[in-house]
């Protein structure tokens, strides 16, 4: 009777803690160390791991969430044999994201379908799971929240958000090219994250070619690259797209069926 109230006020004082994991691994825990007839601080410290690891994979779970990615990809999954002359040791660094401490950025720069999205989203998940915060969006989805944060006079708020992040991923900057309240909505947007937050971003345009995308303004581009380019890893991915050669490959494997003139009946 007297060990189950012991029960009973032990897992009082671990509710009122917030320890769950510790409450639900108590029991399992204490039966092992018993048998093996292990100290009390082995005990305790096998619980307290348990209820750390707990935390930690649910703060990289709520991250990944709030991150907004989407859709999951990895680097375990990227085809690198599909495109020979990209570097995959330089590939695995950066995802270690150690730019990201450095407040420097990354940009992929390489035709549609070559896998800048993924290795950008590949290497911002792998950021949440370092303990950064990460953020995910298009460049034509980032230039319309501040035309609507101006709009609705919450620019400061939306602002103060990005701040609070560790990275944030800009994709698909160059595909529409944006009209001038747009451009220098992103002007601003890269002027505020200067040596502050990393940013993570996939062109499909050189450099030069960059100011067809900012409403033909060269001098704000120019400003705009001065920042970005000030500490910056490039990793340009040449070939051709991978996307269109998974297509060909499977309209190639799949048989083709006998005109109608010439088919056998049934």
């Amino acid at each position: 009777m007297r060990k189950k109230a012991n029960s009973l006020l032990l897992e009082s004082h671990l509710k009122t803690l917030r320890l769950p994991t510790m409450l639900a691994e108590y029991p399992g825990v204490a039966r092992e160390c018993a048998d093996r007839d292990a100290p009390y601080d082995s005990f305790l410290e096998r619980l307290a791991e348990l209820e750390v690891n707990a935390r930690s994979s649910k703060a990289t779970e709520r991250r990944l969430k709030q991150a907004r990615f989407p859709v999951a990809k990895e680097l375990t999954d990227f085809d690198f044999s599909a495109v020979p002359k990209l570097n995959k040791s330089k590939i695995l660094q950066l995802a270690k994201c150690e730019f990201i401490e450095a407040r420097a950025n990354l940009v992929f720069l390489g035709a549609p379908g070559t896998g800048k999205s993924h290795l950008a989203i590949a290497t911002a998940r792998a950021a949440c799971r370092l303990g950064h915060r990460v953020k995910f969006f298009t460049a034509a989805g980032l230039a319309n929240l501040y035309r609507e944060a101006w709009d609705e006079r919450q620019v400061l708020r939306f602002e103060a958000g990005l701040q609070r992040l560790d990275a944030i991923v800009v994709d698909e900057l160059g595909y529409v090219p944006l009209e001038k309240d747009g451009a220098e909505h992103l002007f601003g947007f890269f002027s505020q994250c200067y040596e502050q937050t990393s940013l993570i971003i996939t062109t499909n345009l050189p450099f030069a070619d960059w100011p067809a995308t900012f409403a033909g303004d060269k001098r704000l581009t120019g400003a705009l690259l001065d920042r970005l380019t000030h500490r910056v890893h490039i990793v340009e991915i040449r070939g051709d797209s991978y996307r269109l050669k998974s297509s060909m490959k499977s309209k190639q494997g799949t048989p083709s069926r006998a005109p109608a003139a010439t088919r056998k009946p049934s």
